[in-house]
Parts: structure tokens; C-alpha cells; sequence
């Protein structure tokens, strides 16, 4: 699939329209500091073979998006969220969700299915909050909703994803990578070397570009708690979630549906952070079944 840039938002967009055109429009989200080429092909490939039109980019500030400016104090920021002040970042997340809108605007689409994983999941929560009539339906994985209530990352989980590799060439990064990611992979379904390296390398060959991390990561610790915003939400929202995630725990997944007025909530037992090819049937079926769903529903309307 050819990859294409957009200007969406006031900014420039890289994407990939997987197609048909005549299909259901769905929008993968990726979480932090993620690339779109961190999707499974399993997962986005089923959905297509649904008869969605699968739409993947990469947010700003990683891939060939484009980047931004300023090294926002993570400390300041989440200071200023205890005081209930405005945090002086570079971007917010509902400036992220905008770009995901945008991109639907450049593409002609007046409505569409929304999906995103981790920080993903954050954005789509917001899109679902500013731009609920764009949207025909939202999934949520293995997300959250800011609420500073709620179990934290485990220490282990938390290193993996913060931690710097020691040098920026290739093979250390890819290295580094999986060493990470095997902290909090689903311990159920565990990737092979080979996937994983296949998997890091391609993230990497696509862009590399460490500094877009602490704006993406004082944009999610600046929106605070979601909840409140949460509970306006009516557009059909599904919740998914490993109850071995170690990053953000499945209590993320639960507040997130139980803060979403009629959401549908899935735990899966031995899934962690991430996207396992394994139950990625069994994500398709939750996906589109809960799109067709709704589409009925606004059909219905």
C-alpha cells in the first residue's frame, strides 16, 4: 500500500488508505510514540476482509508526520494539573484527536469507526468528547481515562517504556526495543524473535525520532482525568482490555467503560500491552460486530 501526506489540522499527515472505497470507513489510532507501522496485518486485514475501508497514520511528532516544537518540563505539567491550572504544553490530545478529525476531513469522509490502542485509545475517548458527530462508533484498547485514582504502571512496565537504549544506531534501538516490549507483551501470547525483530525494525525503518516522546507524553499527563468529559458521551463505545497488562491496568479499561454511558467492556484473560496475532480474530469480531452495530443504529435513526 502506497503511504500519502496530507495537510490535516493545520499540520502535515502521513496515512495509508488500505481501501475499498466503498467500505466502512475505520481509523486506527496508534498509541505513544508509536508509528502506523506498529499494526498487526492480521488485525487490519480481517477488518477489511469485513468490508472496512481501514485508515492507519501516524500521529504527530512520530513516523513521517509532521514535528513539532518545545521540550515541555513533565513535572510543570502535571503541577499544574493537581492545581486545576492549564498546562503549558506544545499540544494537547484533543489537538491529536483534531488531527485524526482532519485527516477525515481531507479525505472526504463525513463519518467513520474509530479505534485506538493505549495513548490511541485517549485520543479516540477525545474525538468520541469534541467530535461526537463525526464518529459512528469507538473501540478503546487497552486504554484509560486519566483518572488519578487508579492503579499505577508497574515499575518494571514503566522503566521498559521510558528507558533510553544507549546509542541511536539501528540495531541497538531494534534491540532495545524488544527488550521493552517484552516486559509488557501478553504473557499468554508471546511474539517470537523473529516477529518482534521484523516488528521493531519496521517501526524503526519507517522513522525514528526520540524527541517527539516527552510532547506526546505531556499531552496525555496534561489532559488530566477524562471521566467527567467521558460521561456526555452517546456515540456506541466498546472498551477492550488484557487482564495482564502491566502498563495500563485492565482497572483502566474498567473505569472506561463504567465512565461511558452504555459502553460494552471485553477482558481477556493473558492479553497484555499489545496486540498479540493470536486473538487478533477475536479482535475483529468485537470490532466489527460492535460497528455494524452501530451502523445499524444511525441507520435506524
Amino acid at each position: 500500500m502506497t503511504q500519502q501526506q496530507v495537510k490535516a489540522n493545520g499540520i502535515t499527515i502521513n496515512y495509508e488508505d488500505r481501501g475499498p472505497a466503498d467500505g466502512m470507513p475505520i481509523l486506527f489510532v496508534n498509541g505513544y510514540t508509536s508509528t502506523m507501522m506498529s499494526w498487526p496485518p492480521e488485525l487490519m486485514d480481517g477488518l477489511k476482509a469485513r468490508g472496512f475501508r481501514v485508515i492507519r497514520y501516524d500521529n504527530r511528532d512520530v513516523g513521517k508526520s509532521e514535528k513539532l516544537k518545545g521540550i515541555p518540563s513533565i513535572g510543570a505539567v502535571a503541577a499544574a494539573v493537581r492545581e486545576g491550572k492549564t498546562p503549558e504544553i506544545p499540544y494537547t490530545l484533543s489537538s491529536m484527536a483534531a488531527d485524526g478529525i482532519g485527516l477525515l476531513d481531507a479525505l472526504g469522509i463525513k463519518r467513520a469507526h474509530v479505534m485506538g490502542i493505549s495513548m490511541g485509545g485517549m485520543i479516540v475517548q477525545a474525538m468520541a468528547i469534541n467530535h461526537p458527530d463525526r464518529l459512528i462508533s469507538v473501540t478503546s484498547i487497552m486504554s484509560t481515562t486519566g483518572n488519578p485514582d487508579l492503579p499505577k504502571s508497574s515499575e518494571a512496565a514503566m522503566v521498559a517504556l521510558q528507558e533510553q537504549p544507549a546509542s541511536e544506531d539501528r540495531e541497538t534501538v531494534i534491540r532495545h526495543r524488544m527488550k521493552g516490549r517484552r516486559v509488557y507483551q501478553s504473557p499468554a501470547y508471546p511474539m517470537s524473535d523473529e516477529a518482534l525483530y521484523a516488528r521493531c525494525a519496521a517501526e524503526f525503518d519507517h522513522m525514528y525520532y526520540p524527541e517527539g516522546a516527552s510532547r506526546q507524553y505531556a499531552a496525555i499527563v496534561g489532559d488530566g482525568s477524562r471521566v467527567e468529559r467521558l460521561k456526555n458521551v452517546r456515540v456506541p463505545f466498546l472498551v477492550i482490555h488484557g487482564l495482564a497488562d502491566p502498563l495500563v491496568t485492565h482497572d483502566g479499561g474498567t473505569d472506561t467503560a463504567k465512565s461511558v454511558p452504555g459502553a460494552k467492556l471485553e477482558m481477556i484473560e493473558g492479553m497484555g500491552h499489545d496486540l498479540p496475532a493470536e486473538l487478533c480474530p477475536r479482535f475483529v469480531e468485537l470490532i466489527a460486530d460492535h460497528a455494524i452495530a452501530a451502523e445499524r443504529k444511525a441507520a435506524a435513526e
